[in-house]
């Protein structure tokens, strides 16, 4: 042992422990659940860029393509609190790995559909498949993760969102240009199966990489173990507690939902659109489509993680999410307003997209605060199903208004008026009284 260890007083001893034990937990679980949400939203929003040869093909409509990227979230919404209520009780390494492989079967099973029906009922059983991934990992984080914590890992977390935008944009660009008529498969095809084979793999790779809990972590020694267990402990008790029964009739819990639901009606915007955002502005090479898509996910991915850090620093997290949440709104009016001008569209998109995932990954702040024990699982997965009902909203709104106006300045409206009531909500948050925690 070092001199400097010896003569460190017992709390700033313990605080490095700490430190160090906090660093070995994220760079043991968030790589990993990086990779693996990547996979997820990649196999989610995928839809997008094969819209641009399979609407073709299958003489599909606008709102027939809408209806079907959105009809995802009806199963997702379905399932999504007894998913995440069966992670808590079963274990999120084996439910996770259950939710990676069967989505990743389904989403390489899009290849096959072949009428709008099939089409609906294959993005139906994506939805359910897949619900209970994004608040599993938040409820899985708060296992590890004090709530002092908690904003920057998350936004560690869900800047896979943007990278898939980064990686994905590119990649399924590429694939719809060269491996187009392979093997007499169509290249939107190919798009689903390929993208699709990584989630099965990670998915068998989860149970043997993911712990349950703190506890079972073999990789951090009994000290580390005792103090991030004290942290979780000193966290849980400023949380309020909630009988099962009473999170549906909250009405903090129905707030954090309609604020997650106005900030996901963004997301699926940006993910189910961008490609023709871009293309509109005179891109019509799909490669080139998938290559300027990536531009507005990069910005998102360093905005989202420098927020989440100034909002840990500071303890504040309303005024973030509202002022975010009005740029958001901005960004999409610009991009409507200029929507055939290509460097000034690109901006207001990526300023947008930006603060769709600044805010989402803030708003977490909120819910993980405020409730503990089996209300946290059913309230984290409340907050997520019903916010991720606006994925079935937005997308088809979306194609309902560009099919009826021929253009999409209508929807990029209907989203920037999504943010600002996002932000009125957040606002309302604010105005309610303290909360005394009840045992």
């Amino acid at each position: 042992m070092s001199n400097d260890s010896r003569t460190a007083s017992p709390s700033a001893a313990s605080a490095q422990v700490a430190e160090g034990a906090y660093r070995k937990v994220t760079l043991r679980l968030i790589p990993f659940l990086f990779i693996c949400y990547l996979a997820a939203y990649l196999d989610r929003v995928n839809v997008g860029f094969a819209k641009l040869q399979m609407l073709t093909d299958l003489k599909f409509s606008e709102t027939i393509y809408g209806l079907g990227a959105g009809i995802f979230f009806i199963g997702y919404f379905l399932f999504e609190v007894p998913s995440n209520i069966l992670l808590a009780r079963i274990g999120p390494r084996v439910w996770i790995a259950r939710i990676m492989i069967t989505w990743g079967v389904l989403s390489a099973a899009m290849a096959f559909v072949n009428s709008p029906t099939s089409y609906y009922i294959v993005r139906f059983l994506l939805g359910l498949a897949e619900a209970g991934f994004f608040p599993g990992i938040i409820l899985y984080l708060t296992y590890w993760f004090p709530q002092e914590r908690r904003g920057r890992i998350v936004a560690l977390f869900m800047t896979a969102v943007a990278f898939s935008g980064i990686v994905g944009g590119p990649l399924s660009g590429w694939i719809l240009q060269n491996f187009s008529g392979a093997q007499g498969v169509a290249g939107w095809q190919w798009l689903f199966i390929i993208e699709g084979i990584p989630s099965v793999v990670l998915g068998v790779l989860t149970l043997f990489f993911l712990d349950d809990s703190l506890a079972a972590a073999k990789w951090l020694d009994a000290d580390e173990k005792r103090l991030l267990q004290q942290q979780l402990d000193a966290d849980e008790a400023a949380k309020h507690t909630l009988s099962l029964g009473q999170v549906f009739g909250n009405l903090r819990v129905w707030l954090f939902s309609g604020i997650y639901f106005c900030f996901v009606m963004g997301l699926y915007g940006v993910g189910f659109w961008l490609p023709n955002i871009i293309k509109n502005a005179g891109v019509t090479n799909v490669l080139d489509i998938g290559l300027l898509s990536a531009v507005p996910y990069i910005v998102a991915a360093v905005a989202m993680v420098l927020l989440g850090r100034s909002s840990d620093r500071s303890g504040e997290r309303h005024w973030h999410m509202i002022i975010t949440s009005v740029l958001g709104a901005a960004g999409f009016l610009l991009s409507s307003a200029y929507g055939d001008n290509l460097p000034i569209a690109l901006t207001g998109i990526t300023v947008a997209t930006s603060a769709v995932l600044a805010a989402i990954s803030l708003s977490w702040s909120l819910p993980t605060a405020y409730l503990s024990g089996t209300a946290a699982a059913a309230g984290i997965a409340m907050v997520n199903s019903i916010g991720n009902l606006s994925g079935f909203v937005s997308p088809y709104l979306i194609g309902w208004i560009k099919d009826a106006t021929q253009s999409l300045a209508g929807g990029l409206y209907l989203l920037a008026g999504s943010f600002l009531l996002g932000a009125i909500l957040v606002l309302a948050t604010k105005a309610l009284p303290p909360v005394s925690v009840k045992r």
